[in-house]
């Protein structure tokens, strides 16, 4: 015969074991939400030369600082902070190091990235200036660079004729595993072999992103039929701006932002 108590036993187990998972679910779900909100800040430097205090705090910094990637649609013109990486954005403009500089980096095909590097290099030990503050105003065809693999693998793999299927500008050379404490290496992580987003952020360097070019990209694709999911404008450019790469820091538009910076005291660079 079964015991009628512990029957009921069971089944308040049962009953309670599949609302605890159901907490579990929503509390995953929510926990993955959050993290979409907060989007990929991106990590601390590691490359950072031995001195740099200063600027191992802001990188620290921008570490933490929030970046929106969950927008449903974005307008043409933004009117507001949280429609850009504000937080973020506001502690590069007052980083209290320096000297500081901006890049206005257009053309990908171009050597921005070896210009950065060397700039970078000659500042640091040349100059000795190991707080020197190096920042990417991206915009115009380098910008396609700012995107993660998704969006080279929907669009811009077909948008290039692929040409690059994906994003190259990320990938860290065999020589970003190389010694840093032999900078002289030739052939070293601070070598013409090592030109990489990746690693120049791990140095400390930042890439600002456009919204204007996310805006006029995402039009352009429109217009050209590049649209295999039917989006709308602004559907499409809130897709685009979800899938900035990790660390990059959004803005309102380059060529309006660089005024601020340079107000700031940044040292403008083409």
């Amino acid at each position: 015969m079964i015991n009628e108590s512990n029957l009921l036993n069971r089944r308040e187990a049962m009953k309670r074991a599949v609302l605890g998972a159901g907490v579990v679910a929503v509390g995953a779900m929510g926990a993955s939400a959050s993290a979409m909100a907060a989007g990929m800040s991106g990590n601390p430097g590691n490359l950072l030369p031995p001195g740099a205090s200063t600027l191992q705090e802001l990188s620290n910094r921008l570490a933490k600082a929030p970046r929106r990637r969950d927008f449903k649609t974005v307008p043409m013109i933004l009117t507001s902070p949280d429609q850009w990486d504000s937080e973020a954005l506001n502690e590069v403009l007052h980083y209290a190091g320096g000297p500081k500089q901006v890049w206005d980096n257009t053309v990908l095909k171009s050597p921005w990235l070896n210009l950065m590097r060397n700039a970078m290099n000659c500042q640091i030990w040349s100059f000795k200036h190991a707080d020197f503050f190096c920042a990417s105003a991206t915009h115009g065809s380098a910008h396609l660079a700012l995107y993660d693999n998704y969006i080279w693998n929907k669009y811009l793999a077909t948008l290039t004729k692929g040409k690059w299927k994906a994003n190259a500008w990320l990938k860290q050379p065999p020589a970003s595993a190389t010694n840093p404490a032999d900078f002289e290496d030739a052939e070293g992580v601070f070598s013409p072999h090592d030109n990489s987003i990746i690693v120049l952020q791990r140095r400390g360097a930042v890439f600002l992103a456009c919204h204007n070019e996310v805006w006029e990209l995402t039009m352009g694709l429109h217009n050209k039929g590049i649209n295999p999911s039917k989006l709308s404008h602004v559907e499409m450019a809130a897709e685009f701006t979800n899938h900035l790469i990790p660390g990059a820091i959004l803005t309102p538009g380059i060529v309006g932002t660089l005024p601020e910076l340079e107000l700031a005291g940044f040292q403008y660079a083409k």
